[in-house]
């Protein structure tokens, strides 16, 4: 590890002619992920200061060659340990496999906030595809995809449709505590920062299923860190 002493301001202006200050990131420990650092911890809109419980990367191999595309940083709220108890004394391997276990990560009523930082450049609409895909997918298979979810899930994709991922672009997905919605911002170098607010509760949940959901989840690497990492933390 090593301690990164610079101070992060991230703003966006989608929805107020000021600035609005998502986080700030000072004076802190931090885990490189591909050579892309992640604070040990961050401090949201609402003051609450978050861990980071997982981390990983999205991939794929063809020819035995490996492609990297994001590097991810989860960050949950310390309390949601007092949610996860009656796993407790489970090795991380176990918890790995446990959607169950997942599942109650993802309803915990405490914040997150997922970090995905851009490795390989794409184009905004290629990730936008994926993530329509896998959301419609699973509500269709759980007879939840009404008209309602299809008009959330398209201006989602539409969000994304114009950017371009460049190298170190930054997607954010805040989850808070006591509503059912996400804040996804957006951020790439040269240009102001954007911001979408999803208020489907079923689209919301299916997107955190993207990336917490257990064998469900679109990053092995992350599921088998934050396994581990929430094993190691309910043994202390």
């Amino acid at each position: 590890m090593v301690v990164d002493i610079s101070i992060v301001y991230v703003k966006t202006c989608n929805f107020s002619s000021t600035p609005t200050k998502i986080l700030y990131i000072m004076g802190t420990e931090v885990v490189k992920v591909d050579e892309i650092s992640f604070p040990h911890q961050i401090t949201t809109t609402t003051n609450k200061l978050l861990n980071l419980l997982g981390h990983g990367i999205t991939d794929i191999e063809i020819h035995f060659l490996q492609i990297k595309f994001t590097a991810i940083g989860v960050y949950l709220d310390p309390e949601i340990l007092s949610h996860l108890q009656q796993w407790k004394g489970k090795p991380g391997t176990s918890l790995a496999e446990a959607d169950d276990f997942f599942d109650a990560v993802i309803s915990a009523p405490v914040e997150k906030f997922l970090r995905v930082v851009v490795i390989k450049e794409i184009k905004g609409s290629q990730y936008g595809v994926q993530l329509e895909n896998s959301v419609r997918d699973r509500l269709a298979a759980e007879d939840k995809y009404e008209e309602e979810e299809e008009e959330a899930l398209e201006k989602v994709v539409e969000f994304f449709q114009s950017k371009y991922f460049k190298k170190d672009s930054v997607i954010t997905f805040h989850f808070p505590a006591t509503s059912a919605t996400a804040e996804i911002t957006f951020s790439t170098e040269g240009k102001d920062d954007s911001k979408i607010k999803v208020e489907n509760a079923n689209v919301v949940e299916m997107i955190k299923i993207w990336y917490l959901g257990g064998s469900r989840g679109v990053s092995p690497t992350t599921i088998s860190s934050i396994a581990n990492t929430l094993s190691a933390e309910l043994s202390k």
